[in-house]
């Protein structure tokens, strides 16, 4: 078990774009922790090597007393076998930032810090409905700098209404405080969200995808620039500062979800994830059988996601760990189904490794799904 993820599912506030599984009322947040520590007693068994990451998300998991993650992770420290450079992650607002909270949770045992920005234009902020105004985003990003080396700021590309300058001017804010690492995603439209029914009822109108492409392929090249290494499609790290958590995610390791919707893995075949409702996860730790869901991973199955992640990664993807891991029979289909890429240089062979080439990185979902066994 290399991953150890909590999922804190309590908000102050919904975020317009948001379809994570979380709750605004207040209720049942000061019992959740032992819950979510009787979950991990339940399922111990399930950790059988030392944990290389532990990853606090949610949900606002800055909303958690420092207090409760020093306990909390004290009880991990005990009971199971740790990295020694294990990487403790918190993600955290800017609006729940200030110097006393940042040392509290820092000798409460956190070591990273993943501060959700978004945005440094304050229209953006406003049409997302964060809780954080641009003023915080700045005084957050000062602080979280002068008490932590290893943080990570998050920033969303594709915004309604949004220019070219308008990103370029996010990147250089960014940029300025001269960041370790750096999280970029696009935006999109899920169903059920407040965001799909203004888009839907046309209270706000998208940009085009060419707009959206070209403000990542200027991500690629400004980031590139400035020294920062795209180790895999949303993140960028300088050498030293690549999220281990997300590394491992995208390497295929086993990682156990603890809280409501957290989703588990084996690093074999086994997915499971938990009930996205509060109250049947509480129902199902309070009796002693969390609900959960269980899925057996198919041969193809497991192929189409090395394919999604590989190509996803700055290392691309192994022809040979093709071969050897799945068979010939998927090899040559790996082969024939790249042809088509590779003469529209989409696509490239380094030696045994496929990856992207760097002006086709955009596509990156789309061409893994065409090298996909349906």
């Amino acid at each position: 078990m290399s991953n150890l993820y909590i999922h804190f599912p309590f908000c102050k506030q919904a975020c317009h774009y948001c379809n994570f599984h979380f709750s605004t009322s207040k209720k049942g947040r000061d019992e959740f922790f032992p819950l979510i520590y009787k979950e991990l007693n339940l399922r111990a068994s399930e950790v059988n090597t030392p944990l290389e990451s532990i990853y606090f998300g949610g949900g606002s998991p800055s909303l958690i007393a420092p207090d409760t993650l020093g306990d909390f992770i004290a009880k991990v420290k005990q009971q199971f076998l740790l990295h020694p450079k294990v990487e403790i992650s918190l993600e955290v607002n800017p609006d729940d930032v200030d110097e006393r909270y940042l040392n509290e949770i820092n000798l409460a045992g956190i070591n990273r810090i993943s501060l959700g920005v978004q945005s440094f234009l304050e229209r953006d902020l406003r049409l997302m409905h964060r809780a954080h105004d641009v003023h915080q985003v700045h005084e957050s990003l000062y602080l979280v700098k002068t008490c932590f080396e290893n943080y990570s700021l998050d920033l969303i590309y594709g915004m309604p209404y949004s220019t070219s300058r308008d990103w370029e001017t996010n990147l250089e804010q960014a940029l300025a405080y001269d960041p370790p690492h750096i999280s970029t995603y696009a935006l999109t439209v899920e169903k059920k969200t407040a965001l799909h029914h203004m888009v839907k009822t046309k209270q706000v109108v998208l940009i085009e995808e060419d707009a959206v492409k070209d403000q990542y392929d200027y991500l690629i090249t400004r980031m590139d620039r400035e020294g920062y290494i795209n180790y895999e499609f949303s993140n960028f790290g300088k050498s030293g500062f690549f999220s281990i958590n997300n590394q491992n995610y995208w390497n295929g390791k086993a990682y156990l979800g603890l809280g409501p919707s957290s989703h588990s893995y084996d690093g074999k075949s086994l997915r499971s994830w938990n009930v996205s409702n509060n109250h049947q996860y509480v129902s199902g730790i309070v009796s002693g059988k969390p609900i959960r869901e269980i899925e057996e991973l198919k041969t193809k199955d497991r192929y189409n996601e090395y394919i999604m992640t590989g190509l996803r990664k700055v290392e691309g993807l192994s022809l040979d760990y093709v071969k050897r891991y799945f068979g010939k029979t998927y090899a040559l289909y790996l082969e024939e189904q790249v042809s088509r890429h590779l003469d529209h240089r989409n696509l490239y062979w380094d030696g045994d490794q496929l990856k992207i080439a760097k002006e086709s990185k955009f596509l990156t979902d789309g061409i893994a799904a065409d090298l996909f066994i349906i």
